[in-house]
This record gives C-alpha cells, structure tokens and sequence, in this order.
C-alpha cells in the first residue's frame, strides 16, 4: 500500500477581532456604568465589581471571608426563600461576595433581574443565625486542611513571599476566625461595599438609553464611604536562593515551589513577553519543566509556572508534586530549566506555537459575555490603552525570542528565589544536605523553627 504525502496547512490570516467600545456614565455616589449592547442572543449580564485596594485583616483574619459569604444570603426587601424562589423562576444565575456581584438572566427579565441583584448587594440583612452557620463551616474546613500538604504548602509560599503581615500572605486559623464577630462582618461591609470604586458592566440585549434610568433609580441610593487607604511595605526578595524547608510526617510526596514576587503590571510593555516566558517554562504538556520532570524523569504527574500581573505586588511561581526520593534532584532541575529560559533564546518554532495558542485562546473568549465584560473592567482599572485588546493579536504576534528572554531575566529572579518545600523530613532532608543550597526550616505557618529531629 503506497503512502500518501500529507503536508500540513498553512496558517491563514490572523483574526481580525472587533470588540465593541462601551457607552458609560457615572453616578454621582462614584459608580461607574459600562454598557455594551449585544443583540445575537436574548440574554444580559450584569457585573458589578468594587476594586479596592487589597487590605491586611491581622488578628480577625476571616472577617472578609465571612461576609462574601454572607452577602446574598438574605436581604432586607424580600425573605431569603422568596428570593430565591424568584431567581428560580426567571431561569437567572445570581451571586454575590465581598467585592461585587453578578447576574445573568434572559433579556426580558434583566429589569428584575438587576433589582433582585441590588437586593442582595446593597441591603444585606446580616443576621447571627447565617453568621454561625457561615463560621462553622469555615472552621470545619480549617480542620479539614490541617494535614493537606498542597494547602500547607500554599500557605507557607504567601506567607513567606510576602510575610505574614502582608494582604498577600496572612492567613486564616481557627483563633482569627474566632476572634469574628457578626459586627466585625457589619463594620467591614460598611467600610469596603461602596460605590466610589465601583463599576457595573451589562453586556448583552439591552439599550442604552432604556438601562441608564433603571440604573439611576436602583443604584442611586447606594451611599458614598470612605474607603480605608491602607499602603504596605512592598515584599522583599530573598537575598539569595534558599530551600525554605517544612516538615509534614503525613507526606507521602512534597510540594516543591520556586517563588519569588514581582512587579508586573498589564500595561508594561513587557507583560506579554513576561507572559509568554512563564507559558514556556511551566504553561502547559510541551513546557521545559513539564518535558524534563514528567516525560524525561517521571517524578510527577506534572509541573507549572505561574505568573501573577495587576496593580498590585505578586508572585512568580513554579511549582509541582514529587516524588519524595527525587526531590532533591528534582530541585537540580527546577533550577537548570528556570537558569535555562534567563540565557537560551527560545527556539522560533516554540515561540510560534505559544503565540498561536494564546491567539487562539484570546479568539474563543471574546465570543464569551464575561470576557467582554472583564476586558471593559481592566482597560479602567488596570489604566490600560482603549485599544489593548483590539492590538492583543498583533501585540503578542510582535513578541520575539529576545523579548521573551529579557523578560524572563527582568522577572524569574532566580538567584533571589525561595525554593519552598513541604514534606516528610526523614525522606527528603539528607538529599537535600548534600545540594550545598543553604536550608532554613519553618513550621506549617511560616514560623522560623529548629531543624526537625529525623528518625
């Protein structure tokens, strides 16, 4: 039988992606409206997001956790079974938490819709019933967290990246959690639910100039507030790569993480390259540390690489599941790959498939409500250019290997990384002695501790 010659497709044009601009108004409490109509389906959505500022809860941290949890769970305009009755009824999707809310329903219901949303939002009826019901259930899943290692090792990372007295690294345990009370829930909503940092976006079939006064009566009550403006000191980097080591004897393998924080922002010039740097080490099957870890030495049934971007302080992290016997050698590698995307160039087929990927990605998202609507919100609240998605085809088509390899030298600090370990000590401590990294022990809380006794 002769063999045919298949010769693979050439790829066609990039997409030209048209995203529609929104018509906004303000009101004058500081909320802003975003509408973007869209009449291919008889349905809208309605996202209202507060962007404030990431605050540190200390002693009662739990409290913000709490009261997202109780938002929406009954309202002082209609009983909770009524509400949820209703919602029900009209087919919608509904939630709230302490940041915003969000909905989505057939078009012909949305003027209901939207009520029943500030219902919930705005007139919480915070009550100590749902309040010990709430707290219980989080105390149960403090309990039930004591001895998962990947949680643990979560923990530790924020907690040592950013320190403890950091929004970004504090925890929750059962003592702050008990240290809440339902006014403390009352007094955060007051402090942090209000409209000078607000936007709701409605995407979808619904005129302008029919949802602007349904918005002005219902969201026109919504009181002005003081948002607390709480600045911290920005995270340190460790002064030189470290294993930062946790002993949990339950550990049948360890959760490895190299971390260190950074400064990345959507708007920089080298957040795509930055981006697609990560995609490359730890994105996805074909990454560096997915090919070395899994296919090449089978120690784990994966590994990944995540990058965080935004307004505020955040984290580069890589991270996987392994073997306990390898880990030290596992360590060897993490660090050989993440030293390998700082001085080689990307090979140019690599590159391209990662941009095709995220092109292709981009493209399937943008037919989605809810991409259009977070893609409204970051031009505002990430001070992005009008058109930075209408450019995000052509911005990533752009990005060459040395960009790619500027970018990962700019951001994977890898002479001031933390190498966070959470495991059994007995298997893994003397593969690691012998590494000659320098090793410091902590507790399951990110407490300095005494090297553990190994049986």
């Amino acid at each position: 039988m002769q063999a045919e010659n298949y010769t693979q497709p050439k790829p066609g044009k990039p997409p030209v992606v048209n995203l529609k601009k929104p018509q906004t108004f303000f009101l004058a409490n500081g909320l802003k409206v975003m509408v973007v109509e869209n009449h291919k389906l008889p349905r809208v959505t309605f996202n209202l997001t507060i962007d404030n500022p990431p605050f540190a809860e200390h002693s009662k941290k739990g409290v913000d956790e709490l009261c997202s949890n109780l938002i929406g769970n009954g309202n002082i305009k209609i009983t909770k079974d009524d509400f949820n009755e209703e919602v029900d009824f009209l087919g919608a999707n509904i939630g709230f938490n302490s940041h915003g809310a969000y909905a989505s329903a057939l078009s012909k219901y949305s003027g209901r819709v939207l009520q029943l949303l500030t219902y919930g939002a705005l007139y919480p009826n915070f009550t100590q019933e749902e309040f010990d019901k709430e707290k219980a259930k989080l105390l149960e899943g403090i309990k039930a967290q004591e001895k998962n290692v990947p949680a643990i090792a979560s923990r530790v990372v924020n907690a040592l990246a950013f320190g403890i007295n950091h929004p970004a690294g504090e925890y929750t345990t059962e003592e702050t959690l008990n240290n809440v009370t339902l006014d403390d829930v009352k007094a955060n909503y007051a402090a942090h639910f209000a409209p000078e940092n607000a936007y709701l976006v409605i995407i979808g079939d619904i005129k302008y100039k029919e949802v602007k006064p349904i918005v002005e009566k219902l969201f026109g009550s919504w009181e002005k507030a003081s948002t607390p403006q709480v600045n911290y000191d920005a995270p340190q980097n460790a002064p030189f790569t470290q294993i930062n080591f946790v002993d949990v004897p339950n550990a049948v393998q360890s959760e490895v993480s190299l971390v260190n924080t950074i400064d990345l922002k959507m708007g920089d010039k080298d957040f795509f390259p930055a981006v697609i740097a990560a995609y490359i080490l730890g994105g996805d099957f074909n990454s560096y540390l997915n090919m070395n870890l899994r296919e090449e030495h089978g120690w784990t049934y994966g590994a990944t690489t995540n990058i965080g971007a935004g307004k505020y302080v955040s984290k580069l992290k890589s991270t996987s599941s392994i073997r306990s016997t390898a880990t030290d050698s596992a360590v060897v590698e993490f660090i050989k790959e993440t030293k390998r995307i700082r001085t080689e160039k990307v090979s140019e087929e690599l590159l391209k498939d990662v941009k095709a990927g995220y092109i292709g990605r981009f493209v399937m998202q943008v037919e989605k409500p809810s991409a259009i609507a977070r893609y409204a919100l970051n031009v505002e609240t990430e001070e992005l250019t009008p058109d930075f998605y209408e450019n995000y085809i052509k911005t990533i088509n752009a990005v060459t290997a040395d960009d790619v390899l500027n970018a990962a030298n700019k951001y994977f600090l890898i002479d001031n990384t933390r190498i966070i370990i959470a495991g059994k000590a007995a298997d893994i401590i003397p593969g690691l002695e012998k590494l000659n990294i320098p090793l410091f022990y902590f507790n399951k809380f990110g407490q300095p501790t005494e090297k553990p006794a190994i049986k």
